[in-house]
């Protein structure tokens, strides 16, 4: 039996009641209902936020990580006041704040695949908030495995895409994409950057496709991926077809239980805080690199950042080759010279060097935490991004 709307309630959600595709049955089953958010940043902001104030009675927010004064410039649900506090308690108060009628259920921890069926298997849709390919697919084949319906979305500097995955009715996530990409060849936004404005669009569309999912109206986008630019304001739809031969929703199906992601995609799924790092006896750290600048003058530095980053801070007399062009200017480079390799935090630095070892250089390190670590420990009239 659906549950009451007090009094209220009826006055809080009016302008929903007016509609006679939702209503007053609509309105409850909505109270009734719950969504699994994972993510609270650039994405789960938004989708948290709408569906608190729909009135959805329950809401799990599964997220690890602390507001950043980095994080303000997209992730809307935290503040300036809540810098340094966890993004989980940060996105509750500010829920319980917009609707304090509904549930707000907070996991503190990473999901992974030890946990994830523990956390979602009570809630009615899930709705992946991800940034790492690792934790998108667990989310799907969690999904798949409990049969709920996954509102999935992803952005990237200016592009956006939308799509229900409901293997009961529709593909799954591996269906469109059974591999991920190679590790490397996609960057992050923490790297490749995005348009603040841009997960408010994506999310939203987002919130209102789990509505629609939640309420039973309307045209779900099972079966349809969106595709949307926001510099030439552009919306595309991509129709989708079940793969038989998908490994997690099809007829022969071999994937039976939640695997390692990490292995499966050959990337990290979570960063815990570290900096960027190469891995042990690769690194180097900034305080030591400031030393070996001193005591090695023909030290070569090799910044693999983007011309444009290079106007935000930049290290002098420092080689700029990006990232995505040092396969084919490895001829402008000297495999006997000593090299040090940097980038912003360390992670595409420490793809260069993976790429410099394998054609023959070996006197090569990463600076550990690129940049932005010098920044912090060796030259603080640089700004940190």
């Amino acid at each position: 039996m659906l549950p009451e709307l007090n009094h209220e309630e009826i006055l809080r959600y009016s302008r929903h009641l007016l509609i006679p595709e939702v209503g007053l049955e609509g309105q409850r089953k909505l109270k009734n209902s719950s969504a699994l958010i994972v993510g609270t940043g650039g994405l789960g902001s938004p989708v948290s936020l709408y569906l608190a104030a729909a009135g959805v009675g329950r809401i799990g927010l599964v997220d690890y990580d602390v507001v950043d004064s980095s994080n303000l410039q997209r992730q809307i649900i935290h503040g300036t006041s809540t810098i340094g506090k966890l993004k989980v308690e940060s996105a509750k108060a500010k829920l319980l704040d917009l609707n304090p009628d509904i549930q707000v259920d907070v996991y503190n921890e990473p999901y992974t695949s030890e946990n994830a069926m523990r956390i979602a298997k009570d809630y009615d849709i899930i709705l992946d908030g991800t940034d790492n390919f690792p934790t998108r697919y667990l989310t799907n084949d969690v999904a798949v495995f409990l049969g709920k319906p996954n509102v999935y979305a992803s952005i990237f500097r200016f592009d956006g895409q939308v799509s229900v995955f409901y293997a009961k009715e529709g593909p799954c996530y591996r269906c469109l994409f059974p591999e991920p990409p190679p590790p490397g060849l996609v960057p992050s936004c923490a790297e490749g950057g995005v348009l603040g404005i841009l997960p408010g669009t994506i999310g939203t569309l987002q919130a209102t496709e789990a509505l629609k999912v939640l309420l039973g109206i309307g045209d779900p986008m099972i079966g349809r991926l969106l595709l949307y630019n926001a510099l030439d304001m552009s919306f595309d739809f991509v129709k989708l077809k079940k793969n038989p031969n998908c490994r997690v929703c099809g007829p022969n199906a071999d994937i039976k239980e939640l695997i390692d992601y990490e292995e499966f995609c050959g990337v990290p799924g979570h960063d815990y805080g570290e900096e960027g790092s190469a891995g042990a006896g690769l690194d180097v750290d900034a305080v030591e690199l400031k030393t070996r600048l001193s005591l090695t003058p023909n030290l070569i530095l090799l910044d693999v950042r983007e011309p444009h980053e290079l106007q935000i801070s930049a290290l002098p007399n420092a080689l700029n080759i990006p990232l995505g062009q040092l396969a084919g200017r490895l001829s402008e480079l000297n495999s006997a010279d000593d090299m040090v390799v940097f980038c912003k935090g360390g992670t595409r630095s420490a793809r260069a060097l993976e790429l410099l070892s394998s054609a023959g250089f070996k006197k090569v390190k990463n600076l550990k935490g690129g940049i932005n670590a010098w920044a912090k420990d060796v030259d603080t009239e640089l700004p940190i991004y």
